[in-house]
């Protein structure tokens, strides 16, 4: 079950208390961040922090939640339906881009993404991590209906799993370059978007490697 923040903080506070938690979270891990430092960073006293928030666990939540609100807002998705026509693996590929642009701008968004595959992190139903990943999936699933239907996407694997085997090639090239944040600097940033969205044209478009008819 889903804890919550438990009183009202002042913006600039809340702003930085999630930006803190947000970096201690990404540098340690869930189990291993410490509440303690988090609060002595933020010049919190430890009653002023447990006012305003429950736990850990709905310390976690409040970053994941407001974060990826202020992610989702920057980067302004398009929604599947208008990725439609013969620039779709181009605007797929405009799409990270800008993601990795804003990623640069706000280190704290950098950290909502190693937030996002931490070990041991909650992510239960009805979590603000439950419900980002499955706004996600839903959204990839509906880019690659979308893919399917003007025929930038093969059409002879089920949706469903096209949009599986789309977050696995995302997470797996996600984590690496979150783990070696020097590699999203310069050229090789852009280098590995383009690394990204080869593999998932490779993978999905029609003019790749077909399944075996049954």
């Amino acid at each position: 079950m889903q804890e919550r923040a438990s009183g009202v903080m002042a913006p600039e506070r809340r702003r930085r208390l999630v930006r803190t938690a947000a970096r201690e979270f990404a540098a340690a891990g869930y189990e291993a961040a410490s509440l303690n430092g988090i609060i002595r960073d933020c010049g919190l006293s430890k009653s002023s922090f447990y006012h305003y928030v429950e736990s850990k666990r709905a310390l976690f939540d409040l970053v994941v939640q407001d974060l990826g609100g202020e992610l989702a807002t920057a980067l302004r998705a398009p929604a599947p339906r208008d990725l439609a026509g013969p620039r779709f693996w181009d605007d797929v590929e405009d799409l990270l881009h800008r993601l990795l642009d804003l990623a640069r701008a706000e280190p704290a968004w950098t950290d909502l993404g190693r937030a996002f595959w931490l070990p041991g992190a909650p992510g239960g139903d009805g979590t603000p991590l439950a419900r980002a990943l499955a706004a996600l999936h839903a959204w990839l699933l509906g880019a690659l209906e979308t893919g399917r239907a003007c025929s930038a996407v093969r059409d002879d694997l089920p949706a469903p799993l096209q949009a599986d085997l789309a977050a696995a090639v995302l997470r797996v090239l996600d984590e690496w370059a979150l783990r070696h944040p020097e590699a999203l600097a310069g050229d090789e940033g852009r280098r590995l978007v383009g690394v990204q969205c080869a593999a998932l044209r490779r993978l999905l478009a029609p003019d790749g490697p077909r399944a075996p008819s049954s």
